[in-house]
C-alpha cells in the first residue's frame, strides 16, 4: 500500500499556515489512511478514486471534499457526501458547446482519455452539442494517461484527418495532451483550417508552467477557470511567488485547493460552536463483511457527519477564487471560466464565459448586476488567431485528401429530358439541373471531387423517394435533379435552397368557344341578368310612388303610368330618362342607382370586349376543386410525388390515378379521354405545353414547393451549395441555364378561359341599392300617413267615425293618388264651407282623382 503526502501551504495577511493533506493513490492505501479517526476528507485527485471513495464516504458519514475530481457524473443524489468546490465539468463542457455553436460549426472530433474522468466529460459535451444543433462525429479514444504511446496517438491522429470535420476537442490530462499536439504537429495537423479546443488542462499547464508554449500548439482555445481580480488574491500570489522563487507558477485549481482547506476549517469551527462533539461509533455493517486484508472493521462512523456535511454546504465567504457559495444541487454560484487564445509567445484573453450570461468580452462580475441575457446577440469574443498563424474563421469542414469522389445520384429519366438526360448510353448526364449543380460546385471555396451515379432501370423514370432514402442510407453522398422538396423527405435529408419555384397544377382538354348571335349575353350569368333586371323594375317602382303625388310627368291614366315606370326604369341603363324627379327622397334613390347603373355597364362593356377580342378556351375541369369531384380519371408523371399528395391529402382514391411516363403519354392519354386531366409540377407543364397547344393549365397552382439538392442530415456542403445558389440567382446566373434550357416559344391560343361575371362581385352595389329604396319608402310612408291623420281629422263628420276599416283604407289610397296641391286646396274649401255651415261636420266629399 502506498500513500502520497502533499505540503500545502496556506498564506493569510500575517502568518503562514502549514496543512499535510494525505491524498490515496489507490483504493487500499485511501481505507488505511482512513482506519484512524476521520472527520473531513480532501480529495482525491481522480475522478476514477473519487466514484469508489464516496461510497466509503457515504458510509462512514464523513464529507469528501474535492477541487480537481470535477466529472459531471459524480451526482450528489448518488454520493450525498461528496462535494466538489470547483465548478464540475458539465460546466466547460456547456461553454465548449457554447463557443463551438458562436462560431457555426455544426460537426467535431473529440480526442479523449478512456477514463471515467475523461469519457464522462465527453459525454456530456455530445449532449450539450446536440442541444444546439451540433453532434460529435467521431470520438477518438486514447489510452489512460499513464499507458499511451506516440504510436497510439498517431494511430487515432491519422483517423482523425480523414475525417471531413476538422474541429477537434481534446479533453485529457497533461501527458497525454502534449503528446497530442506534438503528434499532430508532425502530421501537419496545426495548420491553416484546423480547429482546436482544450478544456482547462492546457491553461493549467500554462499558468505553471509558460515556457511550455510552442509553436506546436499556436491558435489552440482554451478555458481556464475564472477567478476575479482583488487585492487578496494578488498578495497570496506575491507570497507564492516568493516562496518558490518563481520555479512554478500559480493555477486556479492551486486557489480552489487554499479555498477548500479554508471552507473545511469554517464549517469545523461552525460545527464545534453550535455545540456538537466528535464522536465515532462502530460500524456493524462493516463488522459483518470481514474487510480482510482492506480491515474494515477499524473503520468508524463519524457521528456528526450530517451536522458538519450541512455546515460546509452553508458555506458564504470570499476566498481567493472569489465568493464561494453552493446552490441547492451543490454547485457553487456562477461558474465561470476564461477564455484563452495560445500564440507563438504566451496568450491572451479573448473573452468569458460564465453560466450566468454565457460569452462575453466583459468580466462576469460586472454582468451580475445586471438580468442575464443569453440571446445570440448578447454573444461576443475578441478576435482570435487561429491555428497557421490566420485571423479569418476557419470552415471547420473540408473534404478529405483522400482520393474519395462524391457518390452524386442522378434519376435516369425517360420524358422531359431537358432537365436530367443520359447521353447516348454513356454514365455522362447533361440537363438544366446538372448545369445548375455545378455552376455552383464551381463557386465553392474548395475543391468537390465527384461523380454521378445514374439511378433507375431506363424504361421508366425513378422513384424520387427512393433515390432520396438512399442519399439517407448513405449509398450516395447528394442527389442532384428535379427532386421536389417536400415533408417527408425533409425529415430524412437536408435539402439546399430552393433553384427554381414548383407546385402541382391541373392539365386538361380545352375547345376553343366560337363566336355565336348570343354571345352578347356571355358577360353576365343568368342570375345576374335576372337580378339586375328585377332592380330596374323595382327602382323604377320606387321612384313612381316617391314622385307620383308631386310630380305630373309620373301621372295620368293606369295605362301610361305602368309606361311610365318601365319606360324610366330601363331608360337609366343608358342614363336616358327623359322624367325628372323632383322630390328629395326620388332624387336620393335615383343618383345611388345610377352609380350602380354605371357600374355594371363598365363590367359589362369590359366582359363583353374580351370576349369578342380574346381567343377563350373551355373546358369541364375548372381546377383541382372540380377534378376531385368529377370522379373522373386522373394522369401524374411516375415517379412524381404527385401520386402520394393526391392519395393522402386530397383523399383521391388510388383507382383513380393512372401513370403517365413522358409527354407523349400525356398527350394521348388526354386526348383519347383516357385521364380527364393530368397532375403535375409546373416546370414539367411548361415544358409540356409549349409543344402541345390543345390544352391548358385549369385554375391556379395548387401547392407551394421548389426543387433543391438532397445531402445526408447535417451535411456542411448543403449549407455552401444554398449559399452558391443564392449567388448565382443574384448574379443572373441561374436565370441565363434556365433560358438556355427551358424557354420554349408558348403556344399562341393557349390562354385560360375568361370567367362570366357573377351576382357575387355586384351584390353590395344590389345591396345599397335596395336599402336605400326601402329607406326612402319608409320615409314616404311616415309623411303621407302623417298628412292623412291630419286631413281625417279636419275632414271627418260626427257620423263617419263608425266607418269600417275598408272604407278607411280606400280613403287612404284615394289621398294617395291625389295630387298633393289639389288635396290641399279642396281640404281649405272643406273647412270654409264648415265654417258657413256653421261647423257641421259632413262625410269626406267624393274627390275625383287626377287619372
Amino acid at each position: 500500500m502506498m500513500s502520497m503526502q502533499i505540503q500545502l501551504f496556506l498564506v493569510d495577511a500575517n502568518c503562514l499556515y502549514p496543512c499535510t493533506i494525505p491524498i490515496s493513490v489507490d483504493f487500499l492505501a485511501s481505507s488505511a489512511f482512513m482506519e484512524t479517526d476521520t472527520v473531513a476528507i480532501i480529495g482525491p485527485q481522480s475522478s476514477g478514486t473519487a466514484h469508489i471513495l464516496s461510497h466509503l464516504a457515504n458510509e462512514l458519514q464523513v464529507p469528501m471534499l474535492s477541487f480537481t475530481a470535477l466529472d459531471p457524473m459524480l451526482s450528489p443524489l448518488q454520493y450525498p457526501y461528496f462535494i466538489q468546490t470547483a465548478p464540475s465539468d458539465l460546466f466547460q463542457m456547456i461553454a465548449v458547446a457554447d463557443i463551438i455553436s458562436f462560431y457555426g460549426w455544426r460537426e467535431v472530433v473529440t480526442i479523449y482519455s478512456d477514463d471515467d474522468h475523461n469519457r464522462n466529460g465527453v459525454t456530456v459535451l455530445g449532449d450539450q452539442l446536440a442541444e444546439r444543433l451540433c453532434k460529435i462525429t467521431y470520438k477518438a479514444v486514447l489510452p489512460p494517461d499513464p499507458t499511451v504511446t506516440e504510436n497510439d496517438v498517431r494511430a487515432e491522429l491519422e483517423k482523425v484527418q480523414q475525417m471531413e470535420s476538422r474541429v477537434i476537442v481534446l479533453h485529457a490530462y497533461t501527458k497525454t495532451g502534449l503528446l497530442v499536439f506534438n503528434v499532430a504537429k508532425r502530421l501537419g495537423m496545426m495548420e491553416s483550417g484546423y480547429v482546436w479546443f482544450t478544456t482547462t488542462w492546457l491553461s493549467s499547464i500554462l499558468d505553471s508552467n509558460s515556457s511550455l508554449v510552442a509553436t506546436s500548439i499556436q491558435g489552440v482555445l482554451a478555458l481556464r477557470l475564472h477567478t476575479p481580480d482583488s487585492k487578496r488574491k494578488a498578495d497570496f500570489s506575491a507570497r507564492w511567488n516568493s516562496l518558490s522563487n518563481g520555479t512554478i507558477g500559480l493555477n486556479p485549481y492551486g486557489l480552489y485547493a487554499y479555498d477548500t482547506v479554508w471552507m473545511i476549517a469554517r464549517a469545523v469551527k461552525m460545527f464545534l460552536d453550535q455545540g456538537n462533539n466528535v464522536s465515532f461509533s462502530n460500524d456493524t455493517k462493516l463488522n459483518n463483511v470481514g474487510g480482510g486484508a482492506l480491515n474494515l472493521e477499524a473503520l468508524s462512523i463519524f457521528d456528526g457527519g450530517k451536522q458538519l456535511l450541512s455546515s460546509v454546504l452553508q458555506t458564504n465567504m470570499n476566498g481567493l477564487t472569489g465568493p464561494i457559495k453552493f446552490n441547492p444541487d451543490r454547485s457553487l454560484v456562477h461558474p465561470s471560466y476564461d477564455v484563452i487564445n495560445v500564440l507563438e509567445n504566451g496568450y491572451r484573453q479573448i473573452g468569458y464565459w460564465s453560466n450566468y450570461s454565457g460569452l462575453s468580452i466583459v468580466p462576469p462580475e460586472e454582468l451580475y448586476a445586471k438580468p442575464p441575457n443569453r440571446s445570440s446577440s448578447n454573444q461576443h469574443l475578441n478576435s482570435v488567431i487561429w491555428p497557421g498563424g490566420t485571423s479569418n474563421k476557419p470552415r471547420g469542414w473540408v473534404f478529405p485528401n483522400n482520393g474519395k469522389q462524391l457518390r452524386i445520384g442522378v434519376p435516369r429519366r425517360v420524358g422531359y429530358r431537358d432537365f436530367v438526360e443520359q447521353v447516348n448510353g454513356t454514365d455522362i448526364v447533361h440537363g438544366y439541373c446538372i448545369d445548375v449543380f455545378l455552376a455552383a460546385i464551381k463557386l465553392l471555396p474548395y475543391a468537390v471531387p465527384h461523380k454521378f451515379v445514374l439511378f433507375g432501370n431506363g424504361h421508366e423514370n425513378p422513384s424520387y423517394n427512393e433515390l432520396v432514402n438512399m442519399v439517407a442510407a448513405d449509398v450516395f453522398d447528394a442527389a442532384v435533379g428535379d427532386i421536389a422538396i417536400v415533408t417527408n423527405r425533409t425529415k430524412i435529408v437536408d435539402f439546399t435552397q430552393p433553384y427554381i419555384e414548383s407546385g402541382l397544377v391541373v392539365v386538361a382538354p380545352v375547345r376553343n368557344m366560337n363566336s355565336s348571335p348570343w354571345a352578347f349575353l356571355r358577360p353576365f350569368t343568368p342570375l345576374m341578368w335576372a337580378v339586375t333586371g328585377v332592380f330596374f323594375l323595382i327602382v323604377g317602382v320606387v321612384v313612381w310612388i316617391l314622385e307620383h303625388r308631386i310630380n305630373d310627368e309620373f301621372r295620368g291614366s293606369p295605362r301610361k303610368q305602368v309606361m311610365t315606370i318601365l319606360w324610366f326604369s330601363f331608360s337609366t341603363m343608358f342614363f336616358a330618362h327623359r322624367e325628372n324627379t323632383v322630390s328629395t327622397l326620388g332624387r336620393m334613390v335615383l343618383i345611388i342607382w345610377l352609380f350602380v347603373v354605371l357600374i355594371i355597364n363598365s363590367s359589362y362593356t369590359a366582359s363583353l370586349t374580351s370576349i369578342l377580342t380574346v381567343q377563350q378556351l373551355s373546358s369541364p375541369i375548372r381546377g383541382i376543386d372540380s377534378l376531385i369531384i368529377s370522379n373522373s380519371p386522373i394522369g401524374f408523371q411516375v415517379g412524381s410525388f404527385a401520386e402520394n399528395y393526391m392519395v393522402e391529402e386530397l383523399n383521391i382514391p388510388k383507382s383513380r390515378l393512372i401513370k403517365l411516363g413522358s409527354p407523349e403519354e400525356y398527350a394521348s392519354a388526354l386526348e383519347t379521354g383516357r385521364v380527364a386531366a393530368v397532375v403535375d409540377e409546373q416546370p414539367y407543364i411548361d415544358l409540356f405545353l409549349s409543344n402541345h397547344c390543345k390544352f391548358s393549365i385549369r385554375g391556379q397552382e395548387f401547392t407551394k414547393s421548389g426543387w433543391g439538392f438532397a445531402f445526408p442530415r447535417d451535411s456542411p456542403l448543403a449549407v455552401d451549395m444554398s449559399t452558391a445558389l443564392l449567388t448565382l440567382s443574384e448574379n443572373g446566373e441561374l436565370q441565363k441555364i434556365h433560358n438556355r434550357w427551358l424557354s420554349k416559344r408558348a403556344c399562341q391560343n393557349s390562354g385560360a378561359e375568361s370567367d362570366q361575371l357573377h351576382l357575387q362581385s355586384f351584390w353590395g352595389l344590389f345591396l345599397i341599392c335596395g336599402v336605400s329604396c326601402v329607406i326612402a319608402l319608409l320615409i314616404y310612408l311616415f309623411f303621407i300617413l302623417r298628412k292623412f291623420k291630419r286631413h281625417s281629422q279636419q275632414a271627418s263628420e260626427p257620423s263617419s267615425h263608425g266607418s269600417s276599416s275598408s272604407a278607411r283604407l280606400q280613403t287612404f289610397l284615394t289621398f294617395a293618388d291625389m295630387k298633393e296641391d289639389k288635396s290641399r286646396s279642396k281640404s281649405k274649401r272643406k273647412r270654409n264651407n264648415d265654417l258657413m255651415n256653421g261647423g257641421r261636420n259632413s262625410n269626406l266629399p267624393g274627390m275625383d282623382p287626377i287619372c
